[in-house]
């Protein structure tokens, strides 16, 4: 299963509030969603951007897995999401293809999507999402 297109590009960052404050002034978009995700430890806020968003991501605890990845690397591209159909069957498929996922099946992610990471890896170096959106009639196990 092919990705329909890029649902967000995600940026890790230490301050929400300042980042959000920069990247509206740069990029002129309007703020769609803010959410706080406990499970991952983390307080998002999608900013929409032309047919996609950019996705600003901020630690909540120091061992979600963002902090850990600002402690490593610092700020900065943290994973680009793709929209899918079918998660599961995208993961299937991503897995036979050769790639090495993160999630065994998709998850509950913001938005009320379904979710599933791959490896950077295995991908060349880039953390990939699979993002079902909840709109979709697919139903994942």
């Amino acid at each position: 299963m092919k990705p329909q297109e890029i649902d967000h590009i995600a940026i890790a960052v230490r301050d929400l509030d300042s980042a959000l404050e920069l990247y509206t002034k740069i990029l002129g978009g309007e703020i769609e969603h803010r959410e706080f995700v406990q499970s991952d430890g983390i307080e998002e806020v999608l900013l929409r951007v032309s047919d996609t968003y950019i996705q600003l991501l901020c630690p909540t605890t120091t061992t979600s897995p963002v902090a850990k990845y600002i402690d490593k690397h610092g700020e900065g591209l943290h994973h680009i999401g793709l929209r899918v159909d079918d998660c599961a069957q995208a993961l299937a498929d991503s897995l036979e293809a050769g790639a090495t996922g993160i999630d065994a099946k998709p998850r509950p992610g913001s938005r009320n999507t379904l979710v599933a990471f791959l490896h950077p890896k295995s991908t060349h170096g880039v953390l990939i999402e699979l993002v079902q959106p909840p709109n979709s009639d697919i139903a994942s196990d």
